[in-house]
């Protein structure tokens, strides 16, 4: 190495280190008088924007967060990317280089204290990769608060009902691209519901797409058909009460991810929700959006 490139690699190693995102503990974010939560871009009904303001389940949950630990509610938009792990990097602990700027390229974006929605599962937290490593060990999922499954609605205008879903053999139903309903219905019955499988960029668009006659019937979260029926309101389109033969888990609770190192800030977001699962109000927060409300099975099994 030439001695005159120490100064350079000096300089680079200080930028880089002033891109890294620092870790806020407990006490950080109370003393700041702000938390940053994490919640997902224009995903409805748990984030997303009506009339130019924030709105959802996981807003309102931010917010009622806030509110117990005395601070503001600064929302940090999340948008998807690849994996679970990918968010769980670029928005828990490590930060992703999507701030650039002139003053610093390296700049890192800002990380969430608290990020929501986030599945509770205990063999996704402590997997491991090839090395045996913990491919989480930054992160620590905990604080279920609802528990989360697939849902089919129909147009019973098209369908009188739906019992199974060899229906779809026949009949031509929606799914957002890439989902776990996509790749069921076009596997499931020995792919015999493949051609009648239509895929679309979200729910919503699948939706309207019943309305519009291109479809009999929607397959997505419990929670945005939920939403979507609450909207539409009437009786034309309803749930449907079949289950769904070898798609695996077909509930799961939801949570929440901090970083490994501030577990305390966990355990409040903790005492703020089971307060409000036992007064009712995340009952009644859920309702607000047409959605139901089940409380995580983590709580169910110890009553």
């Amino acid at each position: 190495m030439r001695w005159s490139n120490i100064p350079a690699l000096f300089a680079l190693c200080l930028l880089i280190l002033s891109g890294q995102v620092q870790a806020r503990l407990y006490d950080d974010v109370v003393a700041s008088g702000y938390i940053r939560i994490g919640v997902y871009r224009d995903f409805p009904p748990y984030s997303f924007e009506q009339d130019g303001k924030p709105a959802g389940i996981d807003v309102d949950l931010g917010q009622a967060i806030a509110d117990s630990l005395g601070v503001q509610l600064k929302l940090h938009w999340i948008t998807p990317d690849e994996t679970l792990d990918d968010d769980l990097r670029n928005n828990v602990w490590k930060g992703s280089v999507l701030d650039k700027s002139e003053e610093n390229p390296l700049a890192m974006k800002d990380v969430a204290d608290v990020m929501l929605r986030v599945p509770y599962d205990r063999d996704y937290a402590y997997k491991r990769d090839s090395l045996g490593q913990l491919i989480n060990e930054q992160v620590v999922m905990m604080s279920p608060y609802h528990q989360e499954r697939w849902q089919l609605a129909f147009d019973s205008e098209k369908l009188e009902s739906v019992r199974t879903l060899a229906k779809f053999q026949y009949n031509p139903i929606g799914v957002e691209i890439d989902s776990l309903p996509a790749f069921y219905l076009t596997s499931a019955l020995q792919g015999r519901m493949r051609n009648n499988t239509h895929h679309f960029a979200n729910p919503r668009l699948a939706f309207d797409a019943m309305k519009e006659g291109e479809v009999s019937a929607v397959m997505a979260l419990r929670s945005e058909i939920d939403w979507l029926l609450f909207r539409e309101g009437g009786d034309r389109y309803r749930r449907a009460e079949n289950g769904f033969p070898d798609m695996g888990k077909q509930a799961w609770d939801i949570g929440i991810a901090i970083r490994e190192s501030d577990r305390d800030l966990g355990y409040a977001v903790d005492g703020v929700f089971e307060h409000m699962i036992g007064d009712g109000s995340m009952d009644a927060l859920f309702a607000r959006y047409g959605v139901t409300y089940e409380k995580p099975s983590l709580l169910t099994a110890a009553q």
